[in-house]
């Protein structure tokens, strides 16, 4: 991972870290007069077991590249801004609620549009591990792609399931093609939760994309607000659920996913777990 000027936040085995704890720095090895910077708030040097994540700032008319991409799994969802999102040949624009899935073999490369604005991304990676290949992985999508949704979602049983229950779309997920890394978006409406889970073998990650909520993490419901993320273990606790209600309650969205993917997730909602 890039070297940091801050030593990463220890994150145990669950930890929220808001935006605005987010230290960032110019990224490792780019030109002494770049301006793209990164932070890197969940990762192996500061605790997680199997994923990294980062929030990539790319200055206007730049690119920026995970080191070592095509050996391991990538997603990216773009927070803000516009550009392009390149899986080896395959490029594509994007936009706020782009998101992009780069399979081992594949390096991303994501380019800020040179109007000025920039482009800030959360990147998720981990190596592939000896998972199997998808056969024609889906490469480009957005996070509001319902053609594969989970409803209904009970939880696993630890907590008491709320009732009125929010959806989630699998994005990236082993039904159309990704291997190791999956992305899921829930869409909290108001008064809706994605009920408290766990999973066994995987580390969650996953960020509030919009609005404002709250996050359940261990033993208790957190208020976040766009763009913070949350840690998880295998084996913690945790959800989303959005309790604003009335005439000037909007959504809450969250997005990530646990790694390597939980079958259960699939099997919840009917689906094969099998990598396509």
């Amino acid at each position: 991972m890039p070297p940091s000027t801050a030593p990463a936040p220890a994150l145990g085995d669950a930890r929220i870290i808001t935006a605005a704890e987010f230290a960032f720095h110019p990224v490792a090895g780019a030109d002494s007069g770049a301006r793209t910077t990164i932070a890197t708030p969940v990762s192996p040097a500061a605790g997680a077991t199997h994923v990294t994540l980062h929030v990539v700032r790319i200055a206007a008319g730049e690119s920026y590249t995970p080191e070592s991409s095509a050996a391991e799994e990538n997603t990216v969802v773009v927070f803000s801004g516009t550009g392009t999102a390149a899986v080896g040949d395959s490029v594509h624009p994007v936009e706020r609620g782009s998101a992009a899935y780069a399979p081992t073999g594949h390096a991303l490369t994501l380019t800020a549009d040179g109007d000025g604005r920039g482009m800030t991304a959360y990147v998720w990676r981990t190596p592939l591990a000896g998972a199997p290949v998808g056969s024609e992985p889906v490469l480009h999508s957005s996070l509001w792609d319902e053609t594969t949704q989970l409803r209904g979602f009970g939880g696993t049983g630890q907590i008491d399931a709320a009732e009125r229950r929010a959806t989630m779309n699998f994005v990236f997920w082993p039904g159309n093609g990704s291997s190791r890394l999956c992305l899921h978006c829930g869409i909290q409406q108001p008064g809706e939760t994605f009920n408290v889970h766990l999973h066994p073998d995987s580390d969650e990650a996953f960020i509030a994309f919009e609005g404002v909520g709250q996050m359940y993490l261990r033993d208790r419901w957190i208020d976040v607000s766009a763009g913070d993320v949350l840690y998880a273990s295998p084996g913690v606790l945790h959800g989303a659920r959005n309790p604003h209600t009335g005439p000037t309650a909007r959504r809450f969205v969250t997005c990530g996913g646990p790694s390597p993917f939980d079958p259960a997730l699939y099997s919840a909602a009917g689906y094969s777990s099998q990598v396509r």
